[in-house]
């Protein structure tokens, strides 16, 4: 076999996308660039954006990009063709929408892609009228456990009955710690659980912090949520949540559980469940932040259970792989109404148990 030229390298080289990212914190840090890392025939990282400068330096020199405390400057950088947008929630939709008309080729937004209906509209229509496709990082929607999953299940998304989130996990900052070298984490203060608005905020972003995960997911199985009503609503200490609700006719379950100090050693456990009268379905993820394999999807249907998974890699590295299959044609790119809906669920979801908290207090 003929050896590579200088020439065939440069062109390598040059057919890569580049990558700019709007937020340079334990996100971007711990997950997407270990996680481009491994993908560097598809990807290179060219621009590093962070409010904290010395961030933005620290975290660019780790992968030899450019760096700058600007959204402007990192936009206007033409070596810039996919923006990756890991800032705080509230600015997601207007730098989704501003990296759509600076004339990018796609854009991975973190989730929640936008915090309302009304903003995801917007980027819905931003995005059709400049033809740039925008993924959410939602991991587990492609992670090859779970597109797995889909090829098995037959009709279950039909005839299912009860669907379950369960997550237990150590706190991410001791995932983060491992691939972090420069800190961005905010200070956080203890809640005052008393406070029956203040446990209504709490719920809501367990919903978009971390259930978010897995609802794309329970949204295959629930098309329709119009009937939505939050039947339960609970905060679990130290950090988590328990949801109990009915969408769809179906029965949704969302359960988690941070552990802290000396529980910190509990085993991770992510899953997934679907259960109908004939069949049922249980997807095991790997923890939030961890590099390593794929989910394992279990079908179980007459009496006879089909395992899929591990795959060679997790939904991290899935959704990048999905954005070079878009830009080249292979993948095609998420639907806007499938992405205002998963949004849509998971704010009602939000609405319902604010509303379920104030009632009980009054």
């Amino acid at each position: 076999m003929p050896s590579s030229t200088p020439t065939d390298t440069v062109q390598a080289a040059n057919s890569r996308l580049g990558v700019g990212f709007l937020g340079a914190g334990p996100v971007t840090q711990a997950i997407h660039l270990p996680t481009l890392s491994r993908l560097t025939e598809l990807f290179t990282v060219a621009h590093v954006m962070d409010v904290d400068a010395d961030v933005a330096s620290a975290v660019a020199a780790r992968v030899g990009a450019r760096h700058t405390p600007s959204v402007e400057a990192l936009l206007a950088d033409p070596g810039v063709d996919v923006v990756a947008v890991c800032s705080p929630h509230r600015f997601h939709a207007e730098q989704v929408i501003a990296a759509c008309r600076a004339g990018k080729k796609a854009v991975l937004c973190e989730k929640p892609f936008a915090v309302s209906v009304e903003e995801a509209a917007q980027i819905s229509a931003v995005s059709a009228e400049t033809g740039v496709p925008i993924v959410v990082g939602a991991m587990h929607a492609f992670d090859p456990g779970w597109l797995a999953a889909e090829q098995l299940w037959g009709d279950l998304p039909k005839t299912a009955h009860t669907l379950r989130s369960s997550i237990v996990l150590p706190p991410n900052a001791r995932f983060e710690d491992f691939a972090t070298e420069v800190i961005a984490r905010p200070s956080a203060n203890e809640p005052d659980t008393t406070d029956p608005t203040v446990i209504a905020a709490t719920l809501a972003g367990g919903i978009l912090g971390l259930a978010i995960h897995d609802l794309p997911l329970a949204r295959r199985f629930v098309p329709c949520f119009d009937d939505l009503a939050v039947l339960r609503a609970e905060v679990v200490e130290p950090v988590g949540y328990i949801f109990l609700l009915r969408a769809g006719g179906r029965t949704v379950e969302l359960t988690a559980q941070m552990s802290s100090g000396a529980s910190a050693a509990w085993k991770p456990d992510w899953t997934f469940e679907a259960i109908g009268p004939d069949s049922s379905l249980k997807v095991t993820f790997t923890p939030s932040y961890v590099q390593a394999g794929s989910a394992v999807a279990e079908l179980t249907a007459r009496g006879r259970t089909t395992i899929a998974g591990p795959f060679g890699h997790n939904g991290y590295e899935g959704e990048w792989r999905r954005i070079a299959g878009i830009l080249r044609g292979t993948d095609p790119a998420p639907g806007a109404p499938a992405l205002i809906d998963d949004l849509s669920f998971a704010l009602a979801i939000a609405e319902g148990a604010r509303t379920h908290i104030l009632e009980a207090a009054a």
